[in-house]
């Protein structure tokens, strides 16, 4: 198949690289243009683009779809068929340019976890299985018919990074998997289910990330798993001089309560322990992250850590 390939951040790269690899043609990749990024507002490319220059790609960023001239060089080409992994929502008169039509791979098992952050989702509301999907686009974002997917499970103390590696592979499979298929006519889609309980996967903002030390300590434990290793999950500490320092927690585990305090009231033994009570349990943190210092284990930072500093709970 005559491919062009449409995405933007690292996720993309392992499907861009499978297709590249395969028996297919990858005939241009389109991704977003370069953006200002770091102290010196440098402009940087997206990862997509790092590849496909490294591999003699022609390489489109549009700043709009509907550019005339973008449009034509897309008709130009002549591809069979556009394969699109994480990237923007695309109008008609692009997807429906190609014969075969435009297919998107995406990171959860559709139609559960439709939006921008399906693995964070997943593992912050504790699932136990996600996967991958190839779908051909339509009108409407992550609805259209379904062409296959692959399931995948979720270990209990997974979390979204590792878990992205892993969706990563299965999605670079899964798009050389569909092409496959499209090029040797044996698809056969199925629509998505549309029911009132289905789960969404919206952009995670800030106000998402913070802990609320009332919940239980389970959905709290899947809250740090789910927002590492990016964004991070949230929860704020007062100082002496009553300032409010933001603090991180990267990697912890669940500890049985063996004790009533106060929820968010933290608990500290040197030299590698940190604990803080939450609803029906305790939340023993093993990665954290004051506000202007490094990420440390959480025996590295106990070295350097003076809880007199501080009023020691957890807002």
């Amino acid at each position: 198949m005559r491919v062009v390939f449409m995405g933007t951040p690292e996720f993309a790269v392992g499907a861009l690289e499978a297709i590249h690899q395969s028996h297919h043609e990858v005939l241009a990749v389109v991704t977003a243009p370069d953006k200002p990024a770091g102290r010196g507002l440098k402009l940087k490319a997206s990862e997509v683009k790092e590849y496909a220059l490294a591999h003699q790609l022609p390489v489109l960023q549009p700043e709009k779809l509907r550019d005339e001239n973008f449009l034509a060089q897309l008709r130009a080409l002549n591809a069979d068929v556009f394969v699109v992994v994480a990237f923007r929502m695309l109008p008609e008169v692009v997807y429906a340019m190609p014969p075969f039509g435009t297919f998107n791979i995406h990171a959860s098992l559709l139609p559960n976890y439709r939006g921008a952050a399906p693995i964070h989702w997943a593992v912050m509301n504790g699932e136990t299985r996600t996967g991958v999907t190839s779908f051909f686009l339509n009108h409407q974002i992550d609805t259209g018919d379904i062409i296959d997917t692959t399931e995948v499970e979720i270990g209990p103390n997974e979390t979204t990074g590792e878990l992205y590696d892993r969706l990563m592979r299965c999605g670079a499979e899964l798009a050389v998997h569909t092409l496959d298929l499209i090029e040797r006519g044996e698809v056969q889609t199925r629509r998505q289910e549309e029911t009132a309980d289905l789960k969404p996967a919206p952009k995670i903002f800030k106000e998402d990330t913070y802990i609320d030390w009332n919940m239980p300590a389970r959905d709290i434990f899947n809250k740090i798993r789910g927002l590492s290793p990016f964004p991070g999950a949230c929860t704020r500490i007062t100082n002496k001089k009553g300032e409010v320092e933001l603090v991180k927690i990267y990697e912890a585990e669940i500890i049985p309560l063996n004790s009533v305090k106060q929820t968010g009231t933290i608990e500290i033994e040197h030299p590698n322990s940190f604990q803080i009570f939450a609803k029906d349990g305790k939340i023993s943190a093993k990665t954290i992250q004051f506000q202007g210092k490094s990420r440390l284990k959480i025996t590295d930072f106990l070295r350097g850590f003076h809880p007199e500093n501080y009023e020691l709970i957890f807002i």
